[in-house]
C-alpha cells in the first residue's frame, strides 16, 4: 500500500523545520531538526486519520508525489 508523502523543509520565517502531508489538509508538524519534524508528522498523521475516521469524514487516498528533480547535466 502506498503511504502519504511527507514534505520536509526549513522555514526561515518560523526558524524551524516543517513537515507537511499535502494529501491531508492542514496536517503538518514542526521540529528543530528535519528528523524531529518528520517524526512529529507521523504522530500528526495518526491523529488526523483517527479523528477523520471517528467523525466519519472521507479519508483521501495517497496521491501527492513531488515533481522529480531534473537530471544533472
Amino acid at each position: 500500500m502506498k503511504d502519504y508523502t511527507i514534505v520536509v523543509f526549513y522555514s526561515e520565517e518560523d526558524e524551524c523545520y516543517v513537515a507537511d502531508i499535502p494529501d491531508l489538509k492542514y496536517c503538518s508538524a514542526f521540529g528543530d531538526t528535519s528528523e524531529e519534524a518528520f517524526k512529529e508528522a507521523l504522530v500528526a498523521k495518526k491523529g488526523w486519520l483517527e479523528v477523520a475516521k471517528a467523525e466519519g469524514l472521507p479519508i483521501p487516498l495517497p496521491k501527492y508525489r513531488p515533481d522529480p528533480l531534473p537530471a544533472a547535466s
